[in-house]
């Protein structure tokens, strides 16, 4: 294992994370929503401005960028083929990286690098994104090597290989819940008899608990809600949405909630007293909250009243669902009362007609208005309006060369993060930053 970093960052100060930071997954309430101001709400004529770009090897995961530091896994292969195949694993040969660079320059601060084999379908790399809480930092590999790093140097706090500790085998399309910090507490989807859900002390990485049993732990994050006064710590495993004490692992409530092969992907939503949650294959539900706490079932979806959202997050904007359903590859919308659709679109999704996992990840420009910034997998940062009753594209910018492949087409696959009036981009070659910032 190799861990390289600059002398000169050991006199840099940690400062708190800024309202311009995007410290995890989904930004910093993990709820998709860019609150930085002075952000532009479209391209200029003259296209999207380039700050910088910086070579990095494969990897579905996305960026975070914290205090000046913009953190991001990748996978260097050495052996063996990249497939894509669906319905088995790749075998591969290779090397994890964890990469931290300078947010202005996209210079390498540190690097840390770990052997790890592959044998998990769709082998092109990590998938979680980073979380950093302050001056840590902490990643989880395709196959479930949970790191707590030193954000200034790149030292290694602790870790623990998930596998070995829990004796469980890595879901298969590999470890992809992005880790949660809530106080003292790092919340991990791990697997194994029981231990579904593990916290730890997210200094010391000393196991706090553990909670649920599933045949798979599935790939949906640890999300955290607060209703009635009382927060409340969901866990969506393949079988069923669970409610537990974030303090003890006790299981407050638990709903069904069983997708397709599997495939607990997207957060659930929360809207006031509701609760949205919505997975491949006709498993949409929309859940009432009471204070119990407990959850009573609204309704649930099939057909057309359902968004069963895969590779991309929905989002519940007052009224309206927005999302990309997996099985036809096009954007929609939603009534949240009673899930019907209210329209559809594969403008910004993919050329293709109804591709299978067509993807755009959403990410609302502000917590009012219409403005959407969608990074499509073609490699295109779109912006647009979305209300109830249509999709309205203001104009896109070509950013990325699609350089995975998914059923037969090039596509990319990794959320961005937006901070700094700036969005920070990945493929399987380069990491970029786009400034975004108003003129």
């Amino acid at each position: 294992m190799i861990r390289s970093a600059s002398l000169l960052l050991l006199a840099f100060a940690v400062a708190p994370i800024s309202a311009a930071d995007w410290p995890q997954w989904l930004g910093p309430e993990r709820d998709s929503i860019w609150r930085e101001s002075g952000v532009a709400g479209q391209f200029p004529e003259s296209g999207a401005k380039i700050k910088w770009r910086v070579p990095v090897s494969y990897g579905y995961s996305g960026p975070a960028v914290a205090d000046g530091r913009v953190f991001l896994t990748d996978y260097l292969k050495k052996t063996g083929d990249i497939t894509n195949n669906p319905g088995g694993p790749d075998v591969l040969t290779g090397t994890e990286r964890v990469l931290c660079f300078d947010v202005a320059t996209g210079k390498e601060i540190w690097k840390y690098e770990y052997p790890r084999n592959y044998s998990i379908s769709y082998g092109a790399g990590p998938r979680a994104t980073p979380t950093v809480d302050g001056d840590k930092v902490y990643t989880l590999g395709a196959e479930g090597d949970l790191i707590c790093f030193n954000a200034v140097n790149g030292e290694v706090v602790w870790k623990k290989e998930l596998r070995k500790e829990f004796k469980c085998d890595a879901p298969f399309w590999g470890y992809s819940a992005a880790p949660l910090v809530d106080g003292d507490t790092l919340y991990c989807i791990v697997g194994g008899e029981g231990s579904i859900a593990v916290a730890f002390d997210k200094n010391s990485g000393k196991e706090l608990w553990r909670a649920l049993s599933a045949p798979s732990q599935g790939y949906c994050p640890p999300t955290m809600i607060e209703f009635a006064g009382k927060k409340q710590l969901l866990i969506w495993h393949p079988l069923s949405l669970n409610s537990l004490n974030p303090a003890t692992g006790e299981v407050y409530w638990s709903v069904p909630l069983e997708p397709s092969y599997a495939m607990s992907i997207s957060p659930p939503r929360q809207e006031g007293n509701l609760l949205f949650a919505g997975g491949y294959s006709d498993t949409s539900v929309l859940l009432k909250l009471t204070e119990e706490p407990g959850a009573e079932v609204l309704w649930r979806g099939t057909g057309k009243t359902s968004i069963a959202t895969a590779n991309a997050p929905p989002i519940v904007d007052g009224k309206t669902i927005y999302g990309v359903d997996g099985i036809s590859g096009q954007l929609m919308a939603a009534k949240v009362e009673d899930g019907k659709r209210l329209w559809e679109t594969q403008k910004p999704t993919s050329p293709e007609r109804r591709p299978k996992h067509a993807t755009a990840f959403l990410v609302k420009l502000g917590e009012t208005g219409n403005r959407y910034i969608l990074a499509s997998e073609t490699g295109d940062l779109i912006f647009a309006d979305l209300t109830p009753e249509a999709y309205t594209e203001i104009n896109r910018a070509h950013i990325l060369e699609p350089t995975n492949e998914a059923f037969g087409r090039a596509v990319v696959w990794a959320h961005p993060a937006y901070a700094n009036k700036s969005a920070y981009l990945r493929n399987d070659k380069e990491l970029v930053c786009v400034d975004l910032a108003a003129e």
